[in-house]
C-alpha cells in the first residue's frame, strides 16, 4: 500500500495543473493496482471534500459521485471502508459536512455515545448532540 496525499488525488481528479496532473494521472493509473493500492486516510478524504467544495465549488451530489468513484476503485484502499461509506451515506442524506459525519462515526466506534457540537447541521446526525 502507498499513502496518498490529498494534493495528488485532487490533481488527478480536477486536472487543473498540466504538469502535476499528468504526473498524478500516470501514478494513479499505472503504478497503483489492486495488489498495491493507494491509501486514502480519513484526513485525506476530508481534505478532498473540503477542496472540492471550497476551491472548485462542486455541489454535494458531484462530491458524492467523486467519493463513490474513489471508494469503488480497485487501486484505492480506505483507512476504514465501512466508516467512510457510512459517512458518505450520511453526507448524501443530510446537510452535515462529510468531515462531521466521519468525526462522529469515528468517535462512536471508539466508544463515545455521542459527540457534542455547536454545529446545528452536524447535530442532525444521530451520533451528535447539540451543546446548549
Amino acid at each position: 500500500m502507498i499513502g496518498l496525499d490529498s494534493n495528488v488525488v485532487i490533481r488527478y481528479l480536477v486536472q487543473d495543473d498540466a504538469k502535476q496532473s499528468a504526473r498524478a494521472t500516470t501514478f494513479m493509473e499505472r503504478e497503483l493496482s489492486a495488489d498495491e493500492p493507494g491509501l486514502l486516510t480519513h484526513v485525506v478524504l476530508c481534505e478532498i471534500v473540503w477542496v472540492l467544495e471550497d476551491c472548485y465549488a462542486l455541489a454535494r451530489a458531484q462530491i458524492s459521485e467523486v467519493l463513490e468513484g474513489l471508494f469503488t476503485a480497485k487501486q484505492i484502499a480506505l483507512e476504514d471502508a465501512q466508516l467512510a461509506w457510512q459517512a458518505l451515506r450520511q453526507f448524501d442524506a443530510n446537510t452535515a459536512d462529510f468531515s462531521d459525519a466521519l468525526i462522529g462515526l469515528v468517535a462512536q466506534q471508539l466508544g463515545c455515545p455521542r459527540t457534542v457540537t455547536f454545529d446545528k447541521n452536524a447535530a442532525k446526525l444521530p451520533q451528535f448532540a447539540l451543546l446548549r
